[in-house]
């Protein structure tokens, strides 16, 4: 594998009337099924990063999120992630994942972002405490 990464990133919400744990129940042992029979070559990672809020800083409002979950794709590189990329933006998702995908995402809402990933190494900082 190459140094380099490319990372899609998707940003979802729970179709309305859905609560929280039946989405995450769903997401888990339904759709990854459907969606995981069309991994690409080249994808080397498949996160779900479930959000829990918390109470906001200032009011100590909880407010829904605008999603309930961010999927991140890692891919060898752009070439291979160029599959994806192609399918969303041509609207060529495979038929039985578009389907599933109406039995648990607000599709609507649905974000894809590529990301440029900045990581601060941290082991300098905290020696210096």
């Amino acid at each position: 594998m190459s140094s380099e990464i490319v990372k899609i990133i998707i940003s979802l919400k729970r179709r309305p009337g859905m609560t929280v744990d039946e989405f995450r129940d769903y997401y888990e042992n339904v759709h990854i099924k459907v969606a995981s029979k069309y991994l690409q070559p080249g994808m080397v990672h498949y996160a779900r990063r479930y959000l829990d809020p918390m109470p906001h800083l200032d009011t100590r409002e909880i407010h829904e999120p605008e999603f309930d979950v961010i999927t991140e794709l890692w891919y060898e590189d752009a070439k291979a992630a160029a599959g994806l990329i192609w399918m969303v933006s041509e609207g060529k998702l495979p038929a039985d994942v578009f389907e599933d995908e109406h039995n648990v995402f607000d599709r609507p809402k649905t974000r894809y972002f590529m990301t440029k990933e900045c990581v601060t190494d941290l082991s300098g900082i905290n020696a210096q405490t």
